[in-house]
């Protein structure tokens, strides 16, 4: 995959498929998998460090996590989230960011949102680095949206987001995360894109579709959006080995006599 592959997908027909991480371990393992490309998402804040919302990541986070993903999966594209407020302190500080993130090993950056900072992605676009864009819910927003919820349900905010996403591809966005807006919105919008759309909650007709590896492995159950589909109950599979481990060594069956040196 690189990144004339997504032009072609789209041209073909082709989902795409993307998932995020952020370590080593997972990168290893996703790097055998038949995944397209992965992303190392400023979700790392919440699901990673335990914070709230995805503002509290910084560039020094997202450095440290696209190298360690970068390393694991040699053979996969890797796209690093832009963190927050990094696109909205001028060019220089914007391009600094990208200089850390492509060193650290991306292939490209996302970008939430479009309007005051179209200038700076055109820029980055122009220096040479892949920019995949990113409309809908934008966590990097969640205090100005109020919470998480459906985007662009009405037709004025439909044809806002229709805008905004022509914006993006005119000043070179290879590509368009949707997020969290109805069905109809995310075929509309794929629809009259050349770039493909990767959705998430965004319906079946985008041109592919995103999931955090934690979420589509059931490591939190507690974590039931409606778009969630889960692909496994790692929650109950990892509890499971952990007791199972724990009544090993209260009983003393662990270590046993061929797990032991002599």
């Amino acid at each position: 995959m690189n990144i004339h592959s997504f032009a072609k997908k789209k041209l073909e027909r082709e989902k795409i498929s993307m998932v995020t991480c952020y370590d080593h371990w997972s990168a290893k393992i996703l790097n055998e998998t038949d995944v397209d490309c992965l992303l190392v998402g400023d979700s790392l804040a919440v699901v990673m460090h335990g914070f709230d919302s995805t503002v509290h990541a910084t560039i020094d986070m997202m450095e440290m996590h696209v190298a360690a993903v970068a390393r694991g999966a040699k053979d996969k594209f890797i796209v690093a989230d832009m963190p927050f407020l990094s696109c909205s302190k001028g060019v220089d500080q914007a391009m600094d960011a990208v200089h850390r993130l492509m060193n650290a090993g991306a292939n490209a950056v996302k970008i939430e949102g479009d309007k005051h900072q179209i200038d700076i992605i055109e820029h980055i676009v122009d220096a040479g680095v892949p920019v995949m864009g990113h409309l809908g819910l934008m966590p990097q927003s969640i205090h100005n949206l109020g919470g998480h919820k459906v985007q662009a349900k009405d037709e004025e905010q439909a044809n806002a987001l229709v805008e905004s996403a022509q914006r993006l591809q005119a000043v070179g966005c290879f590509s368009l995360v949707l997020e969290c807006i109805p069905t109809k919105l995310g075929s509309c919008v794929s629809q009259q894109l050349d770039i493909p759309t990767i959705g998430i909650g965004a319906g079946a007709h985008t041109d592919g579709q995103v999931l955090v590896l934690h979420d589509l492995l059931g490591v939190n159950p507690d974590f039931t959006p409606k778009f969630l589909r889960r692909y496994a109950d790692s929650f109950s599979m990892v509890r499971g080995a952990v007791n199972h481990f724990h009544s090993d060594v209260t009983d003393q069956s662990y270590p046993a006599p061929q797990e032991s040196y002599r």
